[in-house]
Parts: C-alpha cells; structure tokens; sequence
C-alpha cells in the first residue's frame, strides 16, 4: 500500500494565491490551474526521474511529464551536462550557430518527409506557419482540422463545431476574429465521410487537411483503420496538403512519429516540445518545394529572434541521439501494464471505464462507451476524473489535471513505479464509486 501524503499543500496555496494577484487565473497556461479537477495547483519545486517534488515536500509519481517531451525522464544527467557546457559558451546569439544544422539532420533522418526544416519556438507557431506555406503553396485560403484536436492557439484553429460536420467554424475564444475563423472547416476524426462532405461542398477551395495523426488533445485517440490513409487519398485527388501535427506523436509514439508507424508521408510536419528536451522550441518542415517559399528562400515570410536558441538546439539533439528500439519497447511494456492495471482497479469498483492507450501514452476515459473521436470523448464523466485524479494526487501520483489531455511514460518509470500507481487507482477509485 502506497503512504498517503499529506492531503494539505499550504505553501502552495500561498503561492496559488500570490500567483493569482498577478497572472491571469494564477497560471500561465490554463490547464494548471486544476479548475476542471476541483482543486487548486501544486507548485513543483524539482523534478528527477520519474518524480516531481511539490513545495509542500509531498513527491509523486509524473505521467505528466511536461506534456510529453521529457521521455527520458526529469533532470537526466547527460541533458544537464549538455546545456551547462552549452550555457557556458552562450545562451543566445540571434545568429546562426552549427547546432540548428546538426538538429534538422537529425530530424529529417528520423522523419524522411521532412526534407527540410525550420525551427520555431512553440508548437503553436509551427502550425500557424505551416497553415501559412498551405495557403501559399495552393493558392486557397481554407483548411480543414478535427473536433477536438488541438494545433495551438493561433485564431485559425480556435474554433469548435456547429450543427454537423460541414459547418463553418466559428470562434472558441472571445477575441478571435470571425473573419479568421471563417476559413477552418471542420470534420470528425476517424470519420471519413464528414472529410469527403467538407470537400465536396468546398471544393478547389481547401489548402490543406491539419490533423493530429494521433489525437492528443481529447484525450489520447488512436486514428482508427484506414483514417490516415484516407486523408492522404482525398489531399492527392483535391490537390490539397497533408499536414501532420505531430508535436505529441512526434518522437513518442516512436523515433519517427506517427507518420513511421502508419506508413503515410505528410506534405508538412509540425513539431515541438521533445525535440528542444523539454526546453521551449517547435519546428516545422516537409517537401523541400514547399519549404522553399519560405523566407529567405522564397516569399512566405516567417521570422523570430529565439528562433534556434542553442540550449534548446543542444538539448534536443540530446534527447533524440538517446532514443533507441530498446526505450520504446520499454515504453511500450509499461504502457501496456498500466492500461491493464487502470481498466483492472475500475472493474474492481464497478466503474465504468475505458483506457486508450497507445505505446508511452494512454487516458482512462470514465464511459462506458468506447471513445473514437470528439463526441464520444465528450460523454465521458469529467467529474469521475476530477475525483479519481484528487484520489491519485493524495496518494502521490500526479496523472494529468483534466479528463482530456494524455498520461505520458517515460524512460525513467519503472516496473515499481506502475505498481504503485496501480495500488493507488484501486484506492482512487473508492472516490469514484462513492459518487453513485
């Protein structure tokens, strides 16, 4: 049985406090905030391996693990010898440095599609630059992305469904333009169909298909059979491009993203988060025609001084060049024990409880029904997942703050570790079935 810590955190509700007199909300980005699981955030003082320290000194068991990027766990010894040597020389020029070249080899060697690269700062920026080389590249103005994946916060993919796939976009977020939305279609993921209406009633007017090849941001959703393929069929015949954000697939799923596993080239790529090791970066790249237009080569212009900072170039050169077939069969076992573990310690309760998972990453969705695409994510009971996630949390496992986002493995997790976080479900989900 796992020591429950203690279930008060005052430091951190000191800081929660402060921190809200100042930035918006008490967080700079939305998720920490813990509003969805009914709680307030721990502040995380350090991390190392598999496991995170709170200013409370509580330490728990990290499936969050920055969102994705840190596969080989918090801290890891050979990334810290990496960006001290690289900090000692320099933290930023605004200039070309080696790093940038020796990175986008990497990349385009793990990712064939990527004949050529360009480094960003954020995921966010790489889908808007990429949407942008789309509308170049075809002349047209529309693109088509999915209920419920997420490509960053930029106007154009801010929008939510209306009545039916075919609808237009409208904004999610006060502040966005409808004009800038007016151009994003929407269609349902894994639904093929919805894809071939958006065109059909669209057509010669649709840049490119921006699809996560596996979703992410609902919740993990694995693409279902012949969904990626299909879309590379309707881009060919349409005349439109394949966009694959990657920036949770890419590197996790494995050393060439989704895009290796599912044997499908994208016209472009967007990444982030693994390939800087944690530290802030984003790319994006494809065809080298396409990637031509892009300024200075050619006319679409993109620009940003952080651009190809050196300790992010240094520390995902780093983290790539230490992914091996041996990680991802890890992973992989892991993954796969604690799915089994979580659906076990539901059926235990009688919860109901449906686990996607997909080698290191995977999200327990409090349905009974499974869950494929944005809707059916959407009928799962969020306030099950606030209860067993506060469950977990007191028990010293720190799963994500929300029923839609994805648990993350790590090369630092171990056999151990998911035991424990297994001990802790089957206590966790007392929480849950006492909410009958």
């Amino acid at each position: 049985m796992l020591r429950k810590p203690r279930s008060r955190t005052p430091r951190s509700d000191k800081l929660f406090a402060a921190a809200s007199r100042i930035l918006p909300g008490g967080v700079d980005s939305p998720v920490r905030a813990f509003k969805s699981v009914g709680a307030t955030p721990v502040f995380i003082v350090r991390g190392r391996g598999a496991r995170i320290e709170d200013e409370d000194g509580h330490t728990y068991i990290d499936y969050v693990m920055s969102w994705g990027p840190l596969i080989h766990g918090h801290a890891p010894r050979g990334l810290l010898k990496t960006l001290a040597a690289t900090a000692a020389k320099g933290t930023s020029f605004g200039a070309p440095t080696e790093l940038e070249t020796r990175l986008a080899q990497r990349v385009a060697t793990l990712m064939p599609s990527m004949e050529r690269v360009r480094f960003v700062s954020s995921g966010t920026e790489a889908a808007m630059s990429a949407a942008r080389v789309a509308r170049a590249a075809t002349k047209r103005d529309k693109i088509v992305k999915f209920e419920g994946c997420y490509h960053g916060h930029a106007d154009p993919f801010l929008v939510q469904a209306g009545s039916g796939a075919m609808t237009l976009g409208v904004p999610t977020s006060p502040g966005v333009a409808a004009a800038a939305a007016r151009d994003t279609l929407l269609a349902r993921y894994n639904d093929l169909d919805s894809v071939e209406r958006v065109f059909a009633r669209h057509r010669g007017q649709i840049a490119a298909i921006f699809v996560e090849p596996i979703a992410g941001n609902m919740g993990l959703v694995p693409p279902g059979d012949g969904f990626l393929p299909g879309l590379r069929a309707v881009c060919d015949r349409e005349g439109a491009l394949l966009v694959f954000d990657e920036v949770i697939s890419g590197f996790r799923a494995a050393a060439g993203g989704a895009q290796q596993i599912f044997r499908i080239r994208p016209d472009l790529t967007c990444l982030g988060k693994i390939i800087g090791g944690g530290l802030p970066v984003g790319a994006y790249g494809g065809r080298a025609d396409l990637m031509g237009l892009v300024a200075p080569a050619g006319p679409v212009y993109q620009a940003g001084t952080l651009s190809g900072n050196p300790l992010a170039m240094a520390a995902g050169l780093w983290s790539l060049e230490e992914l091996s077939p041996g990680l991802y069969t890890h992973l992989a076992q892991l993954g796969a024990r604690l799915a089994a573990g979580l659906a076990d310690a539901a059926r235990q309760r009688g919860v109901p409880l449906q686990v996607n998972a997909f080698g290191s990453l995977l999200t327990p969705f409090f349905t009974d029904q499974p869950v494929r695409d944005y809707q059916s994510a959407l009928a799962a009971d969020t306030g099950a997942y606030a209860a067993f996630f506060r469950g977990m949390l007191a028990r010293g496992v720190y799963p994500p703050p929300s029923q839609f986002e994805a648990w993350f493995i790590s090369g630092a997790h171990t056999s151990r570790d998911i035991d424990k976080t297994i001990a802790a479900a089957r206590e966790a989900m007392r929480n849950v079935e006492g909410r009958k």
